[in-house]
């Protein structure tokens, strides 16, 4: 029987490759323009970090994390997010007694038991940041600007960015409460997880997407009616930034995030192109998070981006052409008989040290396939390699643009081919 790759995972061949590659690069080069340094995670923690930071009552970790038990009995999880992680590494390292803030970009696979379907996944990937040791509600506003900043880097300008703030545990404690009571009479026409739920975290319930939860809880009190004078002042600051820099939102009262770290600033990035499963990322503020798992009391900011979703919206763009970031070719060798092998070889291994990209035929073609062989690498050069070539110490280079066909001495090998590559 054939084995095939688990449900809710796939493969990413090499001509697919390409593309994630041109928009890791975008995302990567951006952030580094705004100060921000790599920092790479296990790929699974002890299961208590993700239980301490995302929420005991989230999706997250009562459905849909992958934990086991190793062989010393340790639980532990594949990483759900990325935030928990860098949290980590954060305190164990004790990266807070140093410069702050502290600024970080991630991209990684992550894991979720989920219903698989277009755009979600079981293993899926994330790119993120994360600032640590800044209250500055400038500091949300930097993080959101990059956000936009990718979106436009990657040509996906008709995105739509809701913000919200969800307040400070004292300000959310006491609209929890207003909330409860609002939900309590309505509670028989709720999803069965969001019944379950209400009184234990409310929030889920304006964040659920089952269609009768939202028309049962229409005309909700809304959170940013109950943020205290200082919640508000930080909202309001945000905002200020992001409208005197031309970033535009959208103030969505639904939005609360899916996990329980978030305070004050709350936001997601949205692409109503691409259907159903429009959110293709977002973040927020996490002020208590790094005293949560173990840490000083840091304040902290981030987003993530869904590497998958990102990949379905950039091919739709009609002005991208991702086959362009394929990597060919340069230069073929096409040996005209075999007891030039030897030679062919030590050419091949000549053009990769000057660093050009260069192939040759190891399956016995033909001379005439070895030619189609080369066209269907989309080699932009071919190098005839035969007797007379050999004998008289030059080489037949064919242009494979336009069919034209010179003789270079051997020494000027490398450099002809360059100038054949720069030109074209």
């Amino acid at each position: 029987m054939q084995i095939k790759a688990p449900r809710g995972t796939y493969d990413i061949l090499p001509n697919d490759s390409a593309k994630w590659q041109y928009i890791e690069k975008i995302m990567k080069d951006t952030a580094e323009i705004y100060g921000y340094r790599e920092i790479r995670t296990p790929i699974f923690e002890h299961t208590e970090l993700f239980e301490r930071s995302v929420g005991e009552s989230t999706d997250i970790v009562t459905k849909e994390m992958y934990t086991f038990v190793d062989k010393a009995r340790r639980s532990l999880t594949l990483r759900p997010e990325g935030t928990a992680s860098c949290v980590r590494a954060f305190i164990e390292h004790g990266v807070y007694s140093g410069l702050m803030p502290v600024k970080w970009y991630y991209n990684g696979p992550m894991f979720r038991y989920d219903r698989p379907q277009t755009g979600r996944y079981r293993q899926f990937h994330q790119f993120g940041v994360e600032v640590f040791g800044s209250s500055s509600p400038y500091a949300d506003a930097e993080v959101i600007m990059l956000l936009a900043e990718i979106m436009t880097r990657l040509k996906l300008t008709d995105y739509e960015l809701h913000i919200n703030s969800v307040g400070c545990s004292l300000c959310r404690n006491a609209y929890q409460q207003k909330l409860i009571d609002y939900i309590t009479p309505l509670r028989a026409a709720l999803c069965r997880d969001c019944q379950l739920r209400y009184s234990k975290n409310p929030l889920r319930v304006l964040d659920c997407k089952t269609k009768s939860c939202q028309e049962a809880i229409e005309g909700f009190p809304t959170i940013y009616d109950s943020l205290c004078a200082e919640c508000r002042e930080h909202y309001s600051a945000v905002r200020d930034v992001l409208e005197h820099s031309n970033v535009s939102y959208i103030h969505d009262d639904n939005l609360v995030r899916g996990l329980d770290y978030y305070t004050n600033t709350a936001f997601e990035v949205h692409l109503p192109g691409i259907g159903a499963q429009s959110a293709v990322g977002g973040g927020g503020r996490y002020s208590g998070l790094v005293a949560e798992c173990g840490g000083p009391d840091i304040p902290g900011v981030g987003f993530a981006l869904g590497m998958e979703r990102l990949l379905l919206a950039v091919e739709t763009l009609t002005d991208v052409d991702l086959n362009r970031f394929q990597s060919g070719v340069d230069v073929f060798i096409a040996v005209m008989d075999d007891k030039y092998e030897p030679q062919a070889v030590r050419i091949l291994h000549q053009l990769r040290q000057a660093d050009i990209k260069a192939e040759k035929d190891y399956v016995g073609r033909s001379a005439r396939a070895q030619m189609k062989y080369a066209d269907k690498l989309g080699a932009r050069v071919v190098v005839l390699l035969g007797e007379e070539e050999v004998l008289k110490g030059f080489f037949t280079l064919r242009n494979m643009q336009n069919g034209e066909q010179v003789q270079v001495k051997s020494q000027d090998l490398v450099h002809n081919i360059n100038r054949i590559l720069l030109v074209d």
